[in-house]
């Protein structure tokens, strides 16, 4: 029996061609069809999300709700997120009840420095990505089989031909990859999804507080994250 039709518990190795089967099945889908699936096919503590609870991970959030799906959410706390990130996360948990699992990579910001030195992100952005957000996330990926995330692939040249189904370390779940940024936008209106605050400022895309600047008028989603920088990704989903 394929992955694919396996209707529960299912075994946490997935080959390409169960992945291809998987894609096909999900092109047209709905995000909540492939919501109920990876629910359905990953044993209960197998499966997680990763969210800023940014727009997209809003509308997943919401959704799962709607089905009464409870599965634990990863917020990365890389010690440098906005002050309304933080709030904005918090509120989240409340309203939806979920199980946020919070990882960084000292105790404090004041901790990080003592180790690291000021800034940084200046010196070496990509020791300050690797400390702050990629080994923060492998602990949070130990034990986890399957990893729903928001990406699109509309965001940046690098997700332009994400499909549903990825494998990689885990099986990563993207239902959210043929939707377009106002489509996300749309059901959030629609359903009065709550929102992080500084998307009314001119943020679209928000990442840590020293490298995430508000867009102009006509510019791509992504233009405020390490503006000035050649750099598209930090290199979390590189894991």
């Amino acid at each position: 029996m394929s992955l694919a039709s396996r209707p529960a518990s299912v075994t946490n190795v997935m080959n390409e061609g169960e992945a291809a089967e998987l894609n096909a099945r999900f092109e047209k889908s709905y995000p909540t069809e492939i919501l109920r699936w990876a629910h359905e096919a990953f044993q209960s503590g197998r499966l997680v999300m990763s969210s800023t609870f940014g727009v997209g991970g809003m509308m997943l959030i919401h959704l799962l709700a709607e089905e009464g799906i409870r599965i634990p959410v990863i917020f990365i706390d890389t010690l440098y997120h906005f002050p309304e990130t933080l709030g904005h996360a918090l509120e989240v948990a409340d309203r939806y009840g979920l199980e946020v699992r919070t990882y960084k990579a000292a105790p404090s910001r004041k901790a990080f420095v003592a180790e690291h030195g000021p800034r940084l992100w200046e010196r070496d952005e990509d020791l300050f990505h690797q400390r702050t957000k990629i080994e923060p996330m492998k602990e949070a990926l130990k034990g986890v089989d399957g990893w729903i995330t928001g990406r699109r692939r509309d965001q940046s040249p690098t997700r332009a031909s994400l499909l549903p189904i990825e494998l990689a370390t885990q099986v990563k779940i993207n239902p959210l990859a043929y939707w377009s940024l106002e489509d996300v936008w749309d059901f959030i209106r629609a359903h009065k999804v709550a929102y992080h605050p500084l998307h009314d400022l001119g943020y679209a895309s928000i990442g840590d507080a020293p490298l995430t600047t508000p867009i102009r008028p006509g510019e791509h989603e992504r233009a405020g994250r390490w503006r000035g920088s050649v750099r598209v990704e930090c290199g979390l989903h590189g894991i």
